[in-house]
Order: C-alpha cells, then structure tokens, then sequence
C-alpha cells in the first residue's frame, strides 16, 4: 500500500499567477484578516442539500454544455417562471423563482461574495492583439468608475476590508467580490459600475498594460521557470490555435492595443448573454433581484458571437520545445491534448487513473513516490486530466477556468541539470506502465477512497463553492462535487483502466523543457545515450535496478520535431498572428 501523507510547500511567490491564465490579478484593496479568516458558519453543506438556484434566463442554462449559447434574450420580467430545467440544486427559503442569478444563501455568515463571469477570455483575442481580454479585465477590476478614480475606491475599500480582484483564462473571465454584508449596498455600487461603466481611463490602462508587460517578460521569462516550461508546452501543444498565447498576451499583442481596443472589446465581448453570476453569503432578501436589474440589466445585449475552436494539431511522435535560459535547473512539462472535459462521463474514471498516478501535491500519486519519496530527484511530480491553476499557497485548483479543449499533462518541477535526462525518461516510462497495465484492484480502491474524501476540501468556503456551481453550470450536468460522489461509488476498476486506453497513450506527446545549454541537452536526447542518475546518499539495490531500465529507456523523439528558441523570444508573438 502507498502512503497517502498529504503535504504542503510554500506557494509560488506573488499572487497574480503566471502562466496557463492570470488568477487574482491584484486586488483593489488590502485583505484583512476578517477577510481572509472565514467563519465556520460561512461553510454550509456541500452535498444535495446545499441550498441554491439558477432560474430562468441566465446566461448560461443549467445542462448547457461548455460552449453552447441558448439564444439571446434579456433577463426576464419579474415573476415570469423558470424555463425547464434551470433550477440547480434546490431553493434556499425565500428565493425568487424568476431571478437568473444563480444563489447560495448562507444565512450564518457574515460575509458575500459575488462570482461575475462573462464567457470570454485569451481566445477571443484578435490576431496581433494578444492580451485584449487581460488587459480589458485589469482595467475593468483594477480600474475606476465613472464616479469613481481607482484610488478613490482602494480608499473606499481598505476600511471595509474587502476585495475585488480579476481573474481570466482562456475562456473565462471573472470578477471576484467579497465584501462584509455591513458593506453590502456602496460596495456593490461600486463593483456593479467597474463592470457595466468602468472608466477605462489612460491612467488605468498604462498601468494594467505595464503590468501586464512586467509579468510577461520579468516574472514568466525572467524568475518563474516552472511556468515557463509549462507555457512552453502549451505554446507546442497549441501552436496556431486560439489557446497558444499565454492569458496575459504577448509583447507585441501588448505593445499594440490602444484604449479604444479595450472599450470596444468590453462593449462586443462582456455582455448580458455571456454572462454568468453568482451570489453567495449573507446577503439580504431581494440581493439577487437588485444584482439581476442593476448588473446584468446594464450590461449591453447582443455583441460578438462565441467563435467556434479548430481542434489542436496532431502530435508526431514526441516534440521538444527547450527553452534556452541560464536555469539553476530544469523545468520539464509533458503533456498531449485529450478529447474530454467534466461534460464527459470518462473524466470521472480518469480522475481516478490521475490521482491514482500524479495527484497535486500529494504523496497519493505514483510519480511523486517513485521520483521525488523514492528518488529525492526534485520537489514533486504531478500530472493532470485539465488545466490546472494552483489557488494561491493551497494544493486545490482555482474554479472558473472552464475550456472547451482539455490536455492531459505531468509537471516534472525543476531538477538538477544532471538528472534532467533522467526524470524524462522516468516520467514517460511511468506513463507507458500507466497506459499498458493501467490500476489493479487494490491501487484503485485505495485511489477512490482518497478521492471520495479529498474532493470534499474542493469546497471548503462559500466562495469556492459557489465556484463549483458555476463551472457545473457551464459543463451541464449536477453539481461536480455531487457527481463526483455519486459517479465513483459506481465506477469499477474496468472502467478506470477502459478510459485510460481510450484517452491517455505515450507515443505523441509534447514536451517543453527550461534549461541551461538547451542545444547540448538537445543533442544528447536525440541521441539517446544513457542517462544514468546521480544521488548524494546511498539507495536501495531494487531502485537501482530499476534506474537501470530508466536510464536506458528509449525516447521516440521525432527529430523534425525538435525546436530550440532562446528564453528573450518566448511570447514575442505567436505563431498564428
């Protein structure tokens, strides 16, 4: 039996995260404790029971899936009855039956948080504008009013101990609000005008668009390897696809965007039909109808139809992207798209195969037993069925980075240079045993007990949650922490080791590597010498043994499919325009 210590390490510094998308890009304010300390009365349940409703017209149906759009309309009167299937989840007391916003009551807590998402995000950047919706975003969320400046509102906000922060991905864009319901009414005010009439004013977009431009060139290439190698993958997997710029944009996307390209993309692309909110805390009676009529009413109606996505290009054998950079050591992602999201039935067996093989940050998966418990290689190895972004120092993902296209990955964290050769050929080796020989009985009862259990801290305040019932909302189907429930109680270990053949295989995968002398280490994958690894301690004979077989495991690296570009040329522009 594996050990199943979950452990913790120190996050990432900063809170804007870099990489696959810009979470908690800054607040407007400082958090105080109040803030970030929530009360016990604040969590709720977190099963069926759980109280909340998404009536008719919202922006995106309950059981719609990711992508699709019910038809234009605006929100409905009051007292018009919900359309079929709309509610999700059941009614606290005293809900409207005719508000489209989808509501969490927590009567107990003393807190709100307001989830503001519009269905748009970096792919929906126009060609040489790469970081329009970032940009937008920042501005909106760390920007003024027309009654207010920003400064005017970090004053107004400090004193409330409240926060507005913006987060944007791919696909989505949310503004955050969490504010004490003492403060409810003026803070809403404010929040309610940064989305409908933000001032987009030259200070704030100088500001933001350096912002933007600092985090791309100083944070993501200059002192954030780890995402660089996975931004390096990202751009490999989906090279001349809307996904390939990073979220945050491109320099030259960046340097082109003016003020005017903001108002326009806020007016065509942050409207009432791409709108998804919710409400969740103490909020008083007739919260949710006021946000209805004053939020969602002003926004403008119609805009810019969703673009549909061209599917990510075939894989050939495995292709290397390495980033050439003066590492202290080597970041290595490794990943290949795969057909399936939370819409789809297999993603319940795969979240079991993934936890069962790589899960964040914890000592349930194999990787990080055998590489990092076993091997002392490096910090952690994981790997993923989604897109995943860290929720600041925790070992959860951030909700409401949904994508229409998923990719599964493994995240090797950085490892010296002379074992980099090494944990490539382990990671992809482990891979192949996965694929071949997927669960046995024992590893997957064991896997699906952890994931029952561990699932539940997915929701462990009102605000996350309320996320998690967004995101079902747009994947359609329940609620995701329900149906995780429910869906692994029925799965069987057939089903797991069924999907993985379906949906994960080892012979084209995308590699992007962060390293120092990148054409020498080129030069000695594609040679395929062995790579035996190197240990300050003395190891068992049976791991010996066994990086016998590692270090001399054939990589397929298609040599036509081998790229490597200097770290000042990383996100310069993109490959599609």
């Amino acid at each position: 039996m594996r050990r199943r210590i979950a452990v913790r390490c120190r996050s990432r510094a900063g809170a804007f995260c870099i990489g696959a998308a810009a979470v908690a890009a800054g607040a407007l304010a400082l958090t105080s404790p109040a803030v970030a300390a929530r009360p016990a009365a604040e969590a709720g349940p977190t099963g069926a029971g759980a109280p909340l409703a998404l009536a008719a017209g919202a922006s995106a149906a309950a059981g719609a899936p990711l992508g699709s759009r019910p038809a234009a309309r605006p929100p409905p009167p009051p007292g018009a009855p919900p359309a079929a299937g709309a509610p999700l989840g059941s009614r606290g007391a005293g809900q409207e039956a005719s508000s489209p916003i989808l509501s969490l009551p927590a009567p107990g807590s003393p807190l709100v948080t307001l989830r503001i998402a519009f269905r748009t995000g970096s792919a929906d950047d126009p060609a040489g504008r790469n970081g329009l919706n970032a940009l937008t975003a920042l501005t909106m969320g760390r920007g003024g009013t027309g009654a207010m400046t920003f400064e005017a509102i970090t004053e107004a906000l400090y004193p409330w101990s409240a926060s507005i922060r913006a987060q944007f991905d791919k696909e989505m864009t949310v503004l955050v609000g969490e504010v004490h319901r003492d403060h409810l009414d003026p803070f809403f005010a404010i929040l309610r005008d940064l989305v409908t009439a933000p001032r987009f004013d030259a200070a704030d977009f100088g500001r933001n668009r350096d912002f933007l431009v600092n985090s791309l060139v100083s944070s993501l290439r200059g002192g954030n390897d780890e995402e660089l190698g996975k931004e390096a993958l990202n751009a490999l997997i989906y090279a001349g696809h809307p996904y390939e710029a990073p979220a945050m944009g491109t320099e030259e996307g960046l340097a082109a965007i003016t003020l005017d390209d903001v108002r326009a993309f806020h007016r065509t692309h942050y409207t009432r039909e791409r709108a998804l909110v919710g409400i969740a805390g103490g909020y008083p009676d007739g919260f949710a109808e006021r946000v209805e009529r004053e939020l969602l009413g002003g926004l403008p109606a119609g805009g810019a139809e969703r673009k549909p996505l061209p599917g990510p290009r075939p894989l050939d054998g495995i292709e290397l992207l390495l980033v050439d950079k003066d590492a202290i050591a080597t970041a290595i992602s490794i990943g290949f798209p795969i057909e399936v999201t939370r819409g789809d039935d297999d993603f319940y067996a795969l979240l079991v195969a993934n936890s069962y093989f790589g899960e964040h940050r914890t000592f349930n998966g194999l990787l990080m037993n055998k590489m990092r418990g076993q091997r002392g290689l490096n910090y952690g190895d994981y790997s993923y069925i989604e897109s995943f972004i860290q929720d600041g120092g925790s070992r959860l993902p951030v909700p409401n980075i949904p994508r229409r296209q998923q990719f599964f990955s493994i995240w090797i964290r950085p490892v010296p240079h002379h074992n980099a050769h090494f944990a490539l050929r382990q990671a992809i080796r482990e891979l192949h045993v996965l694929v071949d020989e997927g669960l046995t009985p024992e590893a997957f009862e064991a896997t699906r007990e952890f994931l029952l259990n561990y699932s539940k801290l997915y929701v462990q305040t009102t605000s996350r949650r309320l996320g998690y019932h967004l995101d079902s909302a747009v994947y359609g189907g329940g609620y995701f922490i329900d149906e995780l429930q429910r869906r692994l109680e029925a799965l069987t270990v057939d089903d797991v080791n069924a999907a993985i053949r379906r949906h994960l295989q080892y012979d084209d995968l995308a590699v992007g590597i962060v390293t120092r002398d990148a054409p020498a280490f080129r030069d000695r994958l594609l040679a395929n010498e062995p790579s035996p690894a190197t240990y300050n301690t003395e190891v068992p004979a049976a791991i010996r043994a066994e990086d016998a077989l590692i270090e001399a495991f054939v990589l397929a690296i298609n040599p036509d499919r081998v790229r490597v570009a200097p770290v000042g040329e990383m996100f310069g522009a993109v490959s599609g325009g």
